[in-house]
């Protein structure tokens, strides 16, 4: 039998975290392990449950999402960040993706919604709705960030993989990206683990976080 996946549960608010805990209990997948109000007490709580995902809110108390997520992502490293709030500023949706989140959703997503958003991201996925996608390249296309040390490591990347890494930062799926290439989804995978090995990153948002740091992708033609 499948272990169930440990979910710590982090926001400011009772009820909702409420919420969650009972909609998680309805389904043996899911074990909550802990319940932090704050972004410090949900920093705590990781490194001492070790929790599969963390569902965090952006707007804590004592310490922000996003800083505790940068905090839970640098230190344990098996845990998965699934960012949840009300708010879809751009600056937010970096800023957490940046920190080292493996998701997105704005929290009037559906309760099924929810949960397969948890199992995905807890199988090693990066969650990234094409809404988020497009305000990510509108926001960084319009002003590049280019790093330095990303674009040493870019000088290891094929020119497939580049392809490959430019089309996973406009959002396209694994079976997208196959059928745009002409490749089959298994190529395609290989291509993308190796991406992930080449520029040190821990799922598919941290390379779309890369391509856009590197200006490899741009809202220009």
């Amino acid at each position: 039998m499948t272990e169930p996946v440990r979910v710590l549960i982090a926001d400011d608010q009772t009820l909702l975290r409420d919420s969650f805990r009972v909609l998680l209990e309805t389904d043996p997948g899911f074990a909550v392990v802990g319940e932090a109000g704050t972004g410090r007490e949900a920093v705590r709580l990781a490194l001492a449950e070790r929790p599969r995902v963390v569902l965090m809110d952006i707007r804590m108390p004592d310490m922000t999402g996003i800083e505790a997520t940068e905090r839970i992502c640098r230190e344990c490293a098996d845990t998965r960040v699934l960012i949840l709030t009300t708010f879809d500023l751009d600056e937010y949706v970096y800023g957490a993706l940046r920190a080292g989140a493996s998701g997105f959703l704005l929290k009037d997503t559906t309760a099924a919604g929810l949960l397969d958003a948890i199992r995905v991201v807890a199988a090693g996925e990066a969650l990234l709705a094409p809404s988020v996608t497009r305000r990510l390249i509108a926001a960084f296309g319009a002003q590049p960030r280019p790093s330095h040390a990303f674009h040493r490591e870019l000088a290891g990347v094929t020119g497939r993989e580049r392809e490959i890494l430019t089309l996973i930062a406009r959002g396209l799926s694994n079976a997208d990206i196959a059928a745009h290439l002409t490749l089959s989804v298994a190529t395609v995978k290989s291509h993308v683990g190796r991406l992930l090995t080449k520029l040190n990153a821990r799922d598919r948002a941290q390379l779309v976080v890369v391509a856009y740091e590197t200006g490899l992708v741009t809202t220009t033609p």
